[in-house]
């Protein structure tokens, strides 16, 4: 047993420093989708919100290929942990029914991917 000089010195406690000022309340922001609520113009509002419609249109749609070509994947047969249609459903929020027809939907796309 080592009795160093850094042994008997005394131990000294660390206290959190004194607050100074009350933090002030972050003021919540105004809420903007995409800066709509600022076109006053209806021409250019119907226009940006139908560009913005189509946009998340287009990538809902292939969000839902690749949840398509994920259920087929879990669902493979050829491994050995591959998931029901109804296990799958859980996963996804869907019935086991349509979990059926995206595992199918899914296939379809992996047979497309293959032949290029």
């Amino acid at each position: 047993m080592s009795d160093s000089p850094a042994d008997r010195l005394p131990q000294r406690r660390l206290r959190p420093a004194p607050l100074l000022f009350e933090p002030g309340l972050a003021e919540p922001e105004q809420e903007h989708f995409f800066d709509l609520e600022s076109i006053e113009d209806p021409r250019e509002l119907l226009r940006r919100s139908t560009e913005l419609t189509l946009a998340f249109r287009a990538a809902a749609e292939r969000a839902s290929d690749f949840q398509a070509i994920a259920a087929a994947q879990l669902a493979d047969p050829r491994h050995f942990d591959s998931l029901s249609f109804e296990e799958i459903a859980a996963r996804a929020d869907w019935t086991p029914d349509y979990a059926a027809k995206m595992v199918e939907h899914g296939r379809g796309l992996q047979r497309q991917q293959r032949l290029g």
